[in-house]
């Protein structure tokens, strides 16, 4: 199964001049969507497609009816092939619709945007296998893999209610913790607030309640990727965790990027799933042969943070790390949407399964302080002096994720934005 065509032409350029930059997120080969307005409107979010700078209203263009986004991505595989040849022919140098889409285009920095659709139900897988390794040592150096772990896609229900866009703020959560020298535990704000670089993946076509979706098909069930920081409150999670898992310390904010870079345009971007040599092969549900070929999303992954302190003195972000999404998961998308629905679970369009925390095997590869600071026993030093073992009131998160690769244009993800505040 192959999702390349001539929409994925490295030599393929747009009429919108930024696009064509070195370096641009949105080239004509990208053509993610996302829901906006105009800053200050009141107006209904509509949906567009980001090209360089700027955002085309796709309704405007005629090549779609309803401003409903879980109903476009819903659409079967021919027609969203279809609707994305047709964008890019229209975008395209020299195409005949340039006279008019040109007047549908907004600035990005004069956008507001929302959610890409509506989320109504979120799963948070736990794939990143260097991270479950890692954080599993510091509570069971004996065994740091529980025994399930590379046989069956862990995972859990969160909340997407309080899911939200690029750009959130919001205040430290609260809960109960224990300290273990502590009779009994207290109430109170978090002390060791961290990031969780993650991947969210999209559910496009739903499935019927009591039909499974095979592994074979699941590919044609996944409408898109976005980046995602399902924020963590280290010490409430310890102390609540057990036996059901968590709950305040995950409810509280989880922030997603505003692109979703669909499956289509990753097509040049797949890679292989492999095993280390002497880990069991995925049961027959869970294996097939485009899986096995070209399951993973080879996606950079990068962490920045920017203090108050930092931006109150002009300061730029500062790297914390830089991984690769295709190394630090142990189970691939079709894999978790196949497992999900194994039961006979109904999926619906908008859903939305997070990879889980995604580290890989470096030290700066990490996905979390937890793992930086190795349980906050040491601290990170940033370039102005600042030193952090967890989060502090006024620190912002960011998270960016692109794609590049011989042969094939670089495409973005944009990036994700999330601030605390006290």
């Amino acid at each position: 199964m192959s999702l390349l065509n001539e929409t994925h032409d490295p030599a393929l350029k747009s009429w919108v001049e930024q696009a064509n930059q070195p370096g641009s997120d949105f080239p004509i080969q990208n053509l993610p969507f996302g829901r906006y307005r105009r800053i200050g409107a009141n107006d209904d979010f509509k949906i567009g497609v980001a090209i360089g700078d700027q955002i085309l209203d796709l309704q405007g263009t005629g090549l779609i009816e309803s401003p409903d986004m879980n109903a476009l991505m819903a659409l079967d595989t021919a027609a969203r092939l279809r609707l994305r040849r047709d964008i890019s022919g229209g975008l395209a140098q020299g195409s005949a619709q340039q006279q008019v889409w040109s007047k549908l285009l907004t600035p990005q920095s004069a956008a507001e945007m929302a959610v890409p659709c509506r989320i109504g139900d979120y799963t948070d897988f736990y794939t990143g296998i260097h991270h479950a390794t890692s954080v599993g040592k510091l509570f069971r150096p004996d065994q740091p893999l529980m025994p399930n772990y590379k046989w069956v896609p862990i995972g859990y229900h969160g909340r997407s209610s309080s899911i939200r866009v690029s750009g959130q703020t919001f205040r430290r959560p609260r809960g109960q913790t224990k300290a273990s020298d502590a009779a009994q535990p207290s109430i109170g704000p978090s002390r060791r607030l961290d990031y969780e670089l993650e991947l969210g993946y999209f559910v496009g076509r739903g499935n019927e309640l009591g039909q499974p979706v095979s592994i074979e098909d699941a590919e044609n069930h996944l409408f898109g990727v976005t980046l995602l920081n399902d924020w963590s409150a280290r010490d409430i999670q310890a102390w609540e965790y057990q036996p059901l898992g968590p709950f305040l310390s995950k409810n509280f904010a989880s922030t997603v990027s505003p692109w979703l870079v669909t499956t289509e345009a990753l097509a040049p971007f797949r890679t292989a799933l492999t095993r280390p040599e002497g880990d069991p092969q995925p049961l027959p549900y869970l294996d097939g042969d485009f899986n096995r070929k070209a399951g993973m999303f080879d996606i950079m992954l990068e962490v920045l943070i920017l203090t108050e302190r930092m931006a109150k003195a002009g300061l730029p972000p500062e790297r914390l790390t830089l991984g690769n999404a295709g190394t630090a998961a142990y189970w691939t998308a079709a894999q978790l949407l196949t497992h999900h629905t194994v039961n006979g679970c109904n999926l619906q369009s908008g859903d939305l399964l997070g990879s889980g925390t995604l580290s890989g095997p470096a030290a700066n590869e990490a996905g979390s302080l937890l793992e930086l600071t190795e349980g906050g026993k040491k601290s990170i030093s940033l370039a102005n002096g600042e030193e952090r073992t967890f989060l502090e009131d006024g620190d912002a998160m960011i998270l960016r994720g692109w794609c590049e690769r011989p042969g094939a244009a670089r495409i973005g993800l944009g990036e994700v934005r999330g601030t605390v505040l006290a």
